[in-house]
């Protein structure tokens, strides 16, 4: 099976504030085409205990090429000791919706 050509990279911050700054970073390098933010309500058990939180999910639009380094700067910037970077294939994505993607993200490629 072929790697898909766009990827959404799913992450979850503490707040908006966080979520922004990352956001925009990616987008501003061009790791990622898109960001969105999202305000929600979680629960997750960590270190034992049972927490309720409010965060802020961040969608990231991208190409496959670009994962690694962004992975890594989402690493760098977020205050959470493990935060949730989750890779998601898309399948079936608008074919001017992909080339715009596509276009924003060209230089993350390797030379």
């Amino acid at each position: 099976m072929s790697e898909p050509s766009m990827i959404l990279v799913y992450t979850v911050c503490p707040n908006r504030e966080e979520a922004r700054r990352i956001g925009r970073l990616l987008v501003e390098r061009r790791l990622a085409a898109c960001a969105n933010l999202l305000p929600i309500e979680s629960f997750y058990w960590w270190q034992g205990e049972l927490v309720e939180d409010n965060e802020h999910v961040l969608l990231l639009k991208t190409r496959p090429e670009c994962y690694s380094s962004l992975v890594a700067t989402v690493k760098s910037m977020h205050s959470y000791q493990v935060p949730a970077i989750i890779r998601l294939p898309v399948a079936g994505a608008d074919g001017a919706y992909l080339a715009w993607l596509q276009a924003e993200t060209v230089s993350c490629l390797p030379d």
